[in-house]
């Protein structure tokens, strides 16, 4: 079936999203990023699908801030180095990406976060529409870290710097954008503003790896109180914050909302069926200041 291109669905929605019931009292929630130990499941937490009404905030991207709701948008940013004929490898080869496209996330942080003033990337995800692609779109409900894991990437990445970085404020901030030539129609991006978000809603989830470290994400538990949001019809000349964790906000008094930002992909039931597959890259970065 052919691709084309076409005005994306604009607007509120009400759409299913993927949320994840706890397990029970006491109970550790795990996820084995590889095979599980014989007679252990791949992940103890059971998936909860409600229907949620999100919000298009398009036109009113400038509402939104990292201290009040953990994302925001940033517009009319040029072409990457990575992207341009000739420079780069066109988000294919991941060496090719940490040269080109890596400081210029770098700096796009420091220039959009006040008073950030040392930046540490430490990984970065693409994901593709492709049926066989190695990382396709998270279509369940999750922060990609907890306090636990925010501390715990500081100490793992920065070395004898660790102590000192820890005293002062840091977060940790996903840079998302489209790598689609056409505005994004297909499995856009959801997003729930912190403030929305209770404490119970949130469900440590440890992700136990071969090598035997354990990180940590969490799960997140529907609750109708939650606020959602996407931008419709993103464009490659965006990118999308995503604040995971932000120290500020764990201290008394803080008027920083959480930094923790739920997300998930969606499935928007106005999508035409040969509508372009969306695809992305995510860098995940490591904030320090003031």
């Amino acid at each position: 079936m052919a691709i084309t291109a076409s005005t994306p669905p604009r607007g509120p929605v009400t759409a299913n999203l993927n949320f994840s019931h706890p397990p029970p009292p006491g109970v550790v929630a795990f996820n084995y990023t590889d095979t599980p130990p014989p007679g252990e499941p791949q992940r103890n937490i059971t998936p909860d699908t409600h229907p949620v009404t999100i919000t298009d905030i398009r036109g009113h991207e400038s509402s939104y801030t990292l201290d009040q709701d953990a994302f925001a948008v940033l517009q009319h940013l040029p072409p990457s180095k990575e992207e341009l004929p000739g420079t780069g490898s066109g988000f294919t080869d991941d060496t090719s990406i940490t040269t080109n496209y890596y400081p210029e996330v770098e700096a796009l942080l420091l220039n959009n976060i006040p008073k950030s003033n040392r930046v540490f990337i430490f990984d970065h995800t693409i994901r593709r529409a492709d049926p066989n692609a190695y990382r396709k779109a998270v279509t369940s409900v999750h922060i990609d870290q907890t306090p636990y894991s925010a501390a715990k990437r500081v100490v793992r990445h920065m070395g004898s710097d660790a102590d000192e970085l820890l005293k002062g404020r840091y977060r940790i901030v996903n840079v998302w954008r489209t790598l689609n030539k056409n505005p994004v129609e297909s499995m856009p991006l959801a997003f729930g503003s912190s403030a929305s978000l209770a404490h119970g809603d949130i469900i440590p989830v440890e992700h136990r790896t071969p090598t035997g470290y354990i990180g940590q994400t969490a799960a997140i538990a529907y609750n109708p109180e939650q606020r959602w949001y996407y931008l419709s019809g993103m464009t490659g000349d965006e990118r999308l914050l995503l604040e995971c964790f932000d120290s500020e906000a764990l201290k008394e008094g803080s008027n920083v909302a959480g930094g923790r930002v739920p997300h998930t992909a969606f499935e928007d039931p106005r999508t035409r069926a040969d509508a372009e597959g969306r695809e992305s890259i995510e860098v995940r970065a490591l904030v320090f200041g003031p």
